[in-house]
């Protein structure tokens, strides 16, 4: 089993770009998008919500200033995700949905928003606790046959969640919360999941949500940045570089969501991957982050 869409080596996340980050017009939008694509960090991360369903829109109009652009890129989406809004005054409360009806609606929506005529990837964004994966398959089988998505996946599911779905439809891959500060997704058989099935795993907040450069660090951060201030020195790299390439020593091919507005980043990212840790360094890492050598 394997994706049809050609992911690059660093994700860039589109959260913070617009009302709920940077709050970019169109031309720093593109220019973003630009200087990514000109670094090879080709793919884009996106959900319906993002910055109160907006997001996509304010995006796609930097695409339309640039069609050639969208031929350099892939873009992920995501739908599930119900809330007040006023740009959507139906929704009454926040909730899910993974109806066959509100799957194909919330597409139609990206791609209209997005100005594509279609989504490299569409991605569940939560696991809908009422879903029918026959349903949601359905909602699948009708959109690829429309050309209207070539891949499909998964977001935050665990591995029982992940196989009901797999079940029905092939997914390519399950985008989770994954860093040396949030490990759940090695031990709970997440990885290993996606290694079985040779698919890449999309690690978001790989660089644990700025906890590493708190002015207030917790007793086991501290452990870490002890850890890692030497590892830092040998790999001639930043902590955040440091944090990607213990990501990125894992077979499976864990694909880091860069959520930033500065180009600066990115290139810091990709450069991250070139780092090749040892492995006892990234025991050395893990040892710290848990407190206790393994057993």
């Amino acid at each position: 089993m394997q994706t049809r869409v050609p992911f690059s080596p660093v994700i860039v996340g589109a959260m913070r770009l617009g009302s709920w980050g940077a709050g970019f017009d169109t031309k720093q939008y593109r220019t973003f998008i630009e200087q990514c694509v000109e670094m090879g960090a080709t793919t884009f991360d996106h959900a319906d919500i993002y910055g109160h369903f907006t997001t996509e829109e304010e995006f796609g109009n930097a695409l339309k200033e640039a069609p050639g652009l969208r031929d350099k890129i892939q873009i992920i989406t995501k739908c599930g995700i119900r809330f007040q809004s006023e740009n959507r005054p139906e929704n009454r409360i926040k909730s899910y949905d993974s109806s066959k009806e509100y799957i194909i609606e919330s597409v139609e929506k990206s791609l209209k928003a997005l100005g594509t005529d279609h989504i490299d990837v569409l991605l569940i964004h939560r696991p809908d606790f009422l879903m029918d994966p026959d349903e949601i398959s359905e909602a699948v089988q009708i959109l690829n046959e429309q050309d209207k998505i070539i891949d499909f996946g998964v977001s935050n599911f665990s591995p029982a969640q992940f196989d009901l779905m797999n079940d029905k439809v092939a997914l390519c891959t399950n985008q989770v919360e994954v860093s040396l500060g949030q490990r759940k997704a090695f031990t709970d058989g997440t990885i290993d999941q996606c290694h079985r099935y040779r698919l890449p795993i999309m690690a978001w907040s790989p660089l644990g949500g700025g906890r590493f450069f708190s002015e207030n660090p917790d007793a086991e951060t501290e452990r870490i940045l002890l850890a890692a201030k030497p590892l830092c020195e040998k790999y001639e790299c930043s902590l955040d570089q440091l944090l990607l390439a213990f990501l990125n020593a894992h077979p499976t091919g864990i694909l880091p969501v860069i959520g930033t507005s500065k180009s600066q980043r990115v290139w810091a990212a990709m450069e991250a991957m070139k780092i090749k840790l040892e492995r006892e360094d990234w025991y050395i890492l893990w040892e710290a982050a848990e407190g206790k050598e393994v057993a």
